[in-house]
């Protein structure tokens, strides 16, 4: 009861500021710092498709970095994924099934501790856990001991957000029109997201994945981590579907030899090419512009309609 309560709250206390100006195709309903019980306020970002109609359903799609998705102006590096644009000329074509994007701002300082794995991090010896914060803090990630926070990330999703977006939208509600997606650690959380709410999330997408979650491959221990929690974590092939893919310039170029062993994890738990794909894509770096560019491919493997 004391949940729904929280639900009934949010509902009437957010106001969305729509607007479909600029070179953003279709509306996005603007929510400014949605509280949250669990994670600091962020703002979160609905779009809707240009046709979007209360007579019809629509699958959720929640990204991470909202902030990265449609307005370069808003972005650190001024690059976007330009996602409504991507996703308005694969609707046009028929080749999607009808969905939103749910555009989930990240906490800034908060990011990395917001979106690293927090169960494969606990599960590290206390010297693994100082090695990690020791690099974490080189890299200038982190200037406290690094604790991350991403069980209490989810349960925002699932508890909160998600209970928001199903009441004040058209959609289904259902795991297999409930998808999730990221890149970089964004990728990271999206892996995490499914494997600790497998009856929530029925697809997730991982592109450039971080697998190192620090920015050196040398004596870290997080990947091993990494790989050691989905061999008993990753849910049943049946009914979810997982997209992976990675370049092989800048950041990325720490991903390729990680990633085939996720891949030998997946074949082993009995994924094939109906529900899980991994790509590479040799010259790509680690941007949204690289993003952008491939992005109509794991919107294609987790929504399409498979047309004959």
């Amino acid at each position: 009861m004391r949940e729904l309560g929280i639900i009934a709250l949010l509902f009437v206390g957010f106001i969305a500021n729509s607007q479909n100006k600029g070179n953003v195709i279709g509306t996005i309903d603007n929510y400014p710092d949605f509280q949250s019980n669990y994670v600091t306020a962020r703002n979160v970002d609905v779009w809707l498709p240009e046709d979007y109609s209360d007579t019809q359903k629509y699958s959720v799609l929640y990204m991470h970095d909202g902030q990265m998705l449609y307005d370069p102006e808003k972005s650190w590096n001024k690059q976007a994924w330009d996602i409504d644009n991507v996703a308005t000329d694969l609707l046009k074509a028929n080749k999607l099934k009808n969905f939103i994007v749910v555009g989930i701002w990240n906490g800034g300082q908060t990011r990395h501790i917001d979106y690293f794995p927090q169960k494969p991090f606990e599960a590290l010896s206390q010297t693994e856990k100082d090695t990690v914060n020791a690099q974490l803090q080189r890299s200038s990630r982190t200037n406290e001991i690094f604790k991350p926070v991403s069980d209490n990330y989810l349960q925002f999703i699932v508890k909160e957000l998600k209970p928001f977006i199903d009441k004040k939208y058209s959609v289904y509600t259902k795991r297999e029109n409930t998808f999730i997606m990221g890149s970089s650690m964004g990728g990271l959380i999206s892996m995490y997201a499914i494997c600790e709410y497998p009856k929530v999330f029925g697809g997730a997408v991982c592109l450039s994945t971080h697998w190192p979650g620090t920015f050196t491959l040398d004596n870290n221990p997080v990947p091993n981590a990494f790989i050691s929690y989905l061999s008993e974590n990753l849910p049943k092939a049946n009914g979810h579907k997982i997209y992976f893919d990675c370049g092989d310039q800048t950041l990325d170029a720490l991903y390729p030899a990680i990633q085939e062993k996720v891949d030998a994890v997946m074949t082993a738990k009995g994924y094939d090419e109906t529900n899980w794909m991994t790509a590479f894509f040799p010259g790509e770096n680690h941007s949204e512009k690289a993003w952008n560019k491939r992005l109509n491919i794991p919107l294609e493997f987790i929504l399409g309609k498979n047309i004959k």
